[in-house]
């Protein structure tokens, strides 16, 4: 019984590369313990979903897939995460590096700042842990803000450019309480370049951080 598993892609960067917007403590954590146990536990439930399928244990292969889609989410949120940030001093965190992206999200919004304020207030709004995202609509191809629960992954159509982390471990240890703090400086570290590189390709090119690491 062959099973796919998955390992933890390295950082793009160095633990304390996104200072001071996000500690290297918390990058520390969130990275080498946090994303690692949603893959540690991740292979664990495709480990016990093959076999009992194997097996033709269908109750307890199913068992397995509300472990699977949680830890799953887990692992591609954060490793299409690590890489939509890049330090606040390379030429990849300017807008500047997103030229065809910048367009579409003045053309529809009106302006950047405008775009900011509302993902930042969707951003707020999310109740308990959770994601957000700009996505590139399937069949459209319009921009979109979308938040999610948990580890609910974009996994349906939509292409995600880039995702803040509203989880408390995304930030806790540095900002406490004060999510708006956190919201205002991440827009410091997001890599423009990734995200226009996603906005211009292909869904699955967005998503092969994860075939690398299998």
């Amino acid at each position: 019984m062959s099973v796919v598993t998955y390992s933890l892609p390295p950082l793009p960067y160095a633990y304390d590369a996104l200072e001071p917007s996000i500690s290297k403590q918390i990058m520390e954590l969130h990275h080498q313990k946090h994303h690692q146990t949603y893959i540690t536990n991740l292979n664990k439930a495709l480990e016990a979903s093959a076999k009992a399928t194997s097996q033709g244990r269908l109750q307890d292969a199913a068992a397995q897939l509300s472990a699977i889609r949680f830890n799953g989410g887990g692992h591609i949120n954060h490793s299409l995460f690590w890489e939509g940030l890049a330090p606040a001093s390379s030429p990849d965190s300017k807008l500047d590096a997103a030229p065809k992206l910048a367009a579409a999200i003045k053309n529809t919004w009106g302006s950047f700042d405008k775009f900011k304020e509302v993902f930042g207030t969707a951003l707020l709004g999310i109740q308990g842990s959770g994601w957000g995202w700009l996505v590139k609509e399937a069949v459209t191809g319009q921009l979109r803000i979308v938040t999610l629960a948990n580890q609910e992954a974009v996994v349906v159509g939509d292409t995600p450019l880039f995702g803040v982390d509203m989880w408390e471990h995304a930030y806790y240890l540095q900002y406490l309480n004060g999510k708006a703090a956190y919201v205002e400086n991440i827009w410091k570290v997001i890599n423009w370049k990734t995200a226009e590189t996603r906005y211009g390709g292909s869904r699955d090119d967005a998503f092969k951080v994860l075939k690398a690491h299998m």
